[in-house]
């Protein structure tokens, strides 16, 4: 039987990411195989994920895979156990609706929900609170609560009684004292990623070990469904040569993305813009990441020239965020500017509040080697940084949400590179179609 759980919260901040990486460290620890996944378009959670549990995280979207691709994510990814990390609110999804939110994900998947609650300066009225997240949509399996920021002994029997009081049914698995030494490092985009730094995540395991009934979470991960029956992958022998940038400048990556690549006959070659020579490849990817925070090794660096003279050959590039900054003529930061490769007449610049923040969908208003004219793009944008494009510039988006480059419209376009703000998944393009773009190149 497969056990899974998602770990989800009343909100933002409320813990729920403390609680999640714990649970994967002290069952990793136990020697179960642990599957991680995180709801919704999140590259930094999910480098912390695969970091505990030696296992890549997945992401499990609705608006930008559909509910047909997420169940066949899933499907195909079991452990021993697998841990879901919501997003936001429980029910906080696209706009005002259902969709996309943790709540959408775990009625898709059939998983119960061990809800995190912030009782901080509250009593009975915790009641209320998880009252509303139980009523609010009665096919949501919220099996379990685990009370955080709970002051005292005498704190969590007030808590308590309130939702016996209430007529909650649901069972408290958890309460977790303050911590601030648990506290994790954050930055603009979220938390740091999971290879900027020596993280302890025993410390972690220890905590929830010691506050939350692990064998009750256990049988609650029990109640989750079955899923369908995976169809098998085929993996082909590889016949061309992509290579990903790969460092701490370039992190943003879906595995999905990665694992598409070389289902469809490419030999993935991943490399650091900033520190190695551009390998023999056919095609390059750049997603998006850190660049701002490199900015003169990326610029001292001679493999800039090498990925313009690949470009200008015709060689297929796909980039996003930060690899459109990075292909671009220049990137500003801290009033301080730093030439980039020049694929692009654009130049970028960091700015001190986020441009973009959100859901995207874009029409194809131009053929790539991604998609074709007239279809339907979806993904999502988060930036701090403003790229103005040179007056020739052609764009392969018009966007129907979001923001984009300049003027409602995202996707640079120059040679055979194609560079957005918008961040994708193998969902929502071809990858199929960028691989056979290679391969044509390969033959030159």
């Amino acid at each position: 039987m497969t056990k899974a759980v998602m770990i989800a919260g009343t909100h933002s901040g409320v813990g729920k990411t403390t609680v999640a990486l714990g649970l994967m460290a002290l069952f990793t620890r136990r020697g179960m195989v642990v599957q991680p996944y995180k709801v919704g378009p999140d590259f930094i959670d999910p480098s912390h994920h695969t970091a505990i549990c030696n296992r890549p995280s997945r992401n499990l979207d609705t608006y930008i895979m559909g509910t047909g691709e997420v169940r066949s994510t899933y499907a195909r990814t079991q452990g021993d156990i697998s841990i879901i990390e919501g997003v936001m609110g429980l029910y906080d999804g696209l706009d005002s609706s259902d969709t996309a939110s943790s709540a959408h994900v775990a009625k898709t998947l059939g998983v119960p929900v061990v809800l995190v609650v912030n009782v901080h300066g509250m009593s009975r009225s915790a009641a209320a609170v998880v009252k509303g997240y139980q009523t609010l949509d009665p096919d949501i399996n919220i099996a379990g609560l685990i009370l955080n920021r709970v002051g005292s002994p005498r704190h969590r029997k007030l808590v308590e009684d309130g939702l016996k009081g209430a007529g909650i049914d649901i069972p408290v698995i958890g309460t977790l004292p303050p911590n601030k030494e648990l506290t994790l490092p954050s930055r603009h985009l979220g938390l740091h990623m999971a290879h900027e730094q020596a993280w302890d995540y025993g410390k972690l395991a220890d905590f929830v070990e010691d506050n939350v009934d692990v064998d009750a979470l256990l049988d609650i991960s029990s109640m989750a469904q079955n899923p369908d029956s995976p169809g098998e992958i085929v993996t082909p022998q590889a016949d061309v040569r992509i290579g990903v940038a790969m460092d701490s400048a370039f992190c943003f990556y879906y595995q999905d993305m990665l694992d598409k690549l070389q289902q469809c006959g490419a030999d993935v070659v991943n490399f650091s813009p900033m520190s190695d020579h551009m390998p023999d490849i056919n095609g390059l990817i750049l997603g998006g990441g850190y660049p701002e925070l490199f900015p003169a090794l990326l610029s001292a660096s001679n493999t800039r020239h090498d990925i313009k003279a690949a470009a200008q050959d015709g060689m297929p590039v796909y980039a996003e965020c930060g690899g459109l900054m990075y292909l671009g003529t220049s990137l500003e930061v801290n009033g301080k500017r730093y030439e980039m490769a020049g694929v692009f007449d654009s130049e970028s610049r960091m700015v001190q509040r986020f441009q973009a923040l959100g859901y995207t969908e874009a029409e194809v208003i131009a053929d790539n080697h991604l998609s074709g004219m007239g279809q339907t793009v979806r993904g999502h944008e988060f930036h701090y940084s403003i790229t103005e494009p040179g007056r020739d510039a052609r764009f392969a988006y018009k966007m129907r949400r979001g923001k984009g480059i300049f003027d409602g419209h995202d996707g640079l376009m120059a040679y055979n590179t194609l560079a957005s703000y918008m961040h994708t998944h193998p969902v929502a393009v071809s990858m199929e179609r960028f691989v056979n773009s290679c391969r044509e190149y390969s033959r030159k």
